[in-house]
């Protein structure tokens, strides 16, 4: 085989596998519903605003949250593989493992220092007009959390 029908054969799956990244309804710019969403417990957030970028079989998220007027920016890259990668920026967890359930769903754990903090699960809606994302757990301050955020994609 020459070089160039390498060449082009590689150009095509990278194509291809943009293509249906770019398809993917978890991807793209999410803004929280305050009003719709449940904080349990408090305070809410005044603003959350999370970006999903596309990478083969998995996501880059980059989040800016206010809780109270202390802003919290965090972001990490992770795989739908079942395996931990780190979370830079968050004060509650420090890794995350994905789990793609269907094309609409994620399941997501979060460590701290090696211990299961939450669990969670980011559903998108079948018009891909919103997010909710779930995560229940006990915080490693050993607060315990129940929240449900409604997002809308921008």
């Amino acid at each position: 085989m020459s070089a160039r029908t390498i060449l082009m054969f590689l150009v095509m799956v990278l194509v291809g596998a943009s293509l249906r990244a770019a398809d993917d309804p978890l991807m793209g710019t999410w803004k929280i519903n305050v009003a719709k969403s449940k904080f349990d417990p408090g305070p809410a957030q005044t603003k959350n605003i999370r970006k999903h970028e596309p990478l083969p079989n998995g996501v880059k998220v980059i989040s800016d949250v206010d809780v109270q007027g202390e802003r919290q920016h965090f972001e990490f890259t992770a795989t739908f593989d079942g395996k931990y990668y780190p979370i830079v920026g968050s004060k509650q967890r420090d890794e995350v493992s994905f789990k793609r359930i269907d094309a609409y769903t994620i399941e997501s754990i979060n460590r701290k220092k090696g211990k299961v903090t939450t669990i969670g699960r980011w559903m998108v809606s079948k018009d891909g007009k919103t997010l909710t994302s779930t995560v229940k757990g006990t915080f490693p301050d050993g607060q315990h959390v129940d929240n449900i955020h409604f997002y809308e994609k921008q």
